[in-house]
């Protein structure tokens, strides 16, 4: 491993041996990056396949050419991946995360609400069917009412006609129109909604996903411009050139008295800068993690309330509706005498209605076309809580990611990593000398 890292990191190959070598290192490397590149592009940002396909070959072999080529490109190359554990590859898995709840989370919710308003529109229906066809109940009551007013004892005392129409049936079509248009309108609205949701967070996503990349290669490449033109960047570690160098001047006493402000680029301790990053990074995290979880009980909720709504809908009974009608007439014969005489009055029945009807009110029905609320799906969560996972173990494997970024420019330059620890044993030296 040694040995092929060697022959990757040199700026020519010596022979046609190393030349193949690098060859078939450099092939193996863009294989692999075209692969996980098309995977980006078509499962994540939702490409077309073709597209992904033509982008992923034109990527690699582009790549290819260009590690085989540009000795510094190899070494930003080399830098992009444990910059990937940085916070530029957090921005790229939160692109990731807002991508997977738009396709996934999103549209389950916008689902589950059409679920809620079809239940609503299946009552409203069903209701108002069921009032129209109470005028039908009330149209017989007043043909029966009217009649029985009509029987009376003598011609003489009989009324006028006593029956009422009703209309409100004619007009029955109407109102079922109506319901169905404002029903279509309320879907096509929805459906606009989604759409237009979800297309302009793909966008925006897209693009963020490519500026995102972008400037990850552009920060390999400034952390590269600054290494090689900057002695002090980057420049607080106790590396094996320093070590050897101290030796070699009979000055290893400068790395111990200086051990707490330098560190092992190999060792697990962290300055206060660094502790204090990992901290802020920590709660941006956990900010993104909080609304993340926000999105997610909104899907559950909506489901929640669709799957009641369903449920209650198919449980609800038909209210019974009772209409009772009394009706008395009589006739008094000769009142004033009996009231002259202080004697009880007597009246003549002329007709007594007491009847009583019943209407059953029904508010769902199982010809209610109802969509199944759908349920929030566990792989994407899995997903989601897998990718915070890795998002957290960035926050702390950050400083690892950038001291690794060093040790892989050191290696592709090491006669620069050797000024760079010439220049920090001077700085502790001359520190020493004025204590």
């Amino acid at each position: 491993m040694a040995d092929l890292w060697w022959i990757y990191s040199k700026p020519v190959p010596a022979d046609g041996r190393e030349l193949w070598t690098l060859f078939l290192q450099c092939s193996c490397s863009t294989v692999v990056i075209g692969g996980l590149f098309y995977n980006w592009m078509f499962a994540s940002l939702g490409y077309s396949w073709h597209l992904s396909v033509a982008m992923a070959i034109s990527f690699s072999l582009l790549l290819l050419l260009t590690l085989l080529l540009v000795h510094p490109a190899r070494c930003v190359f080399s830098m992009i991946m444990p910059t990937l554990g940085t916070k530029q590859g957090r921005k790229l898995l939160f692109s990731t995360c807002i991508m997977i709840a738009v396709v996934n989370i999103t549209p389950n919710i916008i689902s589950n609400i059409k679920t809620i308003l079809q239940v609503i529109k299946c009552i409203c229906k069903n209701s108002s069917d069921s009032l129209l066809n109470s005028t039908a109940l009330l149209e017989k009551v007043s043909w029966e009412f009217g009649d029985a007013i009509q029987e009376t004892i003598h011609p003489i005392y009989k009324p006028m006609n006593g029956h009422f129409r009703f209309s409100l049936l004619q007009n029955s079509s109407l109102i079922y129109e109506k319901m169905h248009l404002a029903g279509e309108k309320i879907s096509r609205e929805f459906l606009s909604v989604e759409v237009l949701v979800k297309d302009s967070v793909r966008v925006a996503n897209r693009l963020a996903a490519g500026f995102f990349m972008l400037y990850l290669c552009f920060e390999s490449s400034w952390y590269l411009k600054n290494y090689l033109t900057n002695l002090r960047f980057d420049n607080f570690y106790i590396t094996k050139k320093l070590e050897r160098l101290a030796a070699d001047r009979r000055a290893a006493h400068l790395l111990v008295g200086s051990s707490k402000k330098l560190i092992r680029p190999t060792g697990g301790k962290l300055s206060w800068e660094e502790v204090a990053l990992c901290l802020v990074q920590a709660m941006l995290v956990t900010v993104a993690l909080v609304l993340m979880l926000v999105v997610v009980a909104m899907d559950h909720f909506a489901f929640s309330v669709a799957d009641t709504a369903v449920r209650k809908a198919a449980q609800f009974s038909a209210v019974l509706v009772t209409l009772n009608i009394k009706y008395r007439a009589e006739i008094g014969i000769m009142p004033f005498l009996f009231k002259v005489f202080w004697l009880p009055s007597e009246a003549l029945l002329l007709g007594d209605f007491n009847r009583t009807y019943q209407h059953h009110l029904i508010f769902s029905s199982a010809r209610c076309r109802i969509s199944p609320p759908t349920p929030p799906n566990p792989s994407v969560l899995l997903v989601v809580g897998l990718l915070f996972c890795i998002l957290y173990s960035t926050v702390f494997l950050e400083t690892l990611a950038r001291r690794l970024c060093r040790k892989i420019a050191a290696s592709f330059f090491p006669s620069w990593e050797e000024k760079r620890a010439l220049y920090l044993y001077r700085k502790l030296s001359r520190r020493h000398r004025k204590e």
